[in-house]
């Protein structure tokens, strides 16, 4: 499957169940000089639209770009009251958007689809002089509860290209050879999502690694949930614990 459609049958879940960016990225960044009120965003695989919400919030100037037909317009949707967001048909490689015209181009959750070099290059056409790159991923914790530790395993056990595809899979050595060696910088905001059963089933068929709602494994993927919901259940709920990681730096 190609990248660009990975999440197209994924949209209705990842809308309501995929969760949102602490307000504190907003306060880090701007402590460090990297965001101001004004700053022109171009946020790279925008998806449905809850990266440029967190930073529209903030007052800025978001372009959302975007090459999934059906993200892009449930994003169109999501923040049709936001005069200051641009919906953009574009991939990373080729955003569309004016040479020198961005102050921030922001990736949350994205920048492992991405081609790294022929992005650099495009990123490096749209930023301004002091403009900066903002990598943002909120990074399920895996084994910092039983209840996280038995959905990892059940990951590992349905999914169909989990392994490969992950984010965890970048590493240093990618952000050392994007940025240059101790040119970037990072800080990590803790974030949760609590879920009762059906919030919890629609946050796994979010995933474009599980297999979809209609196929032949699902239902019993379905059932294996549903006897970890029941065992690591606290009145009614089970809690995802997440690492807001966030890297940053010129290129």
């Amino acid at each position: 499957m190609k990248t660009t459609e990975r999440f197209s049958d994924r949209v209705e879940n990842y809308v309501k169940y995929r969760p949102d960016y602490p307000k504190a990225v907003l306060n880090i960044l701007q402590d460090a000089g990297v965001l101001k009120a004004n700053s022109r965003i171009a946020d790279i695989g925008s998806g449905t639209g809850i990266s440029s919400q967190l930073f529209l919030q903030n007052g800025c100037e978001v372009f959302g770009v975007e090459p999934n037909r059906e993200m892009r317009e449930a994003a169109e949707v999501f923040l049709k009251s936001k005069k200051k967001f641009h919906s953009v048909n574009a991939s990373a490689e080729n955003t569309t958007l004016e040479n020198n015209s961005i102050d921030i181009v922001l990736a949350g959750q994205a920048f492992h689809w991405f081609d790294v070099e022929k992005s650099k290059t495009e990123f490096k056409r749209i930023l301004t002089k002091d403009g900066n790159v903002v990598l943002m991923w909120n990074d399920r914790r895996t084994d910092s509860t039983d209840f996280l530790k038995a959905y990892e395993d059940l990951l590992k056990m349905f999914g169909t290209d989990y392994l490969k595809v992950n984010h965890k899979n970048i590493d240093e050595k990618i952000f050392d050879s994007f940025w240059g060696k101790g040119k970037w910088k990072s800080f990590t905001v803790e974030n949760f999502q609590d879920f009762d059963f059906d919030g919890l089933k629609g946050r796994l068929f979010s995933s474009s690694y599980v297999p979809p709602e209609d196929h032949p494994d699902s239902p019993f993927m379905v059932s294996v949930l549903k006897k970890i919901f029941a065992r690591y259940q606290e009145n009614g709920t089970g809690r995802f614990e997440y690492d807001t990681r966030v890297f940053y730096g010129q290129l």
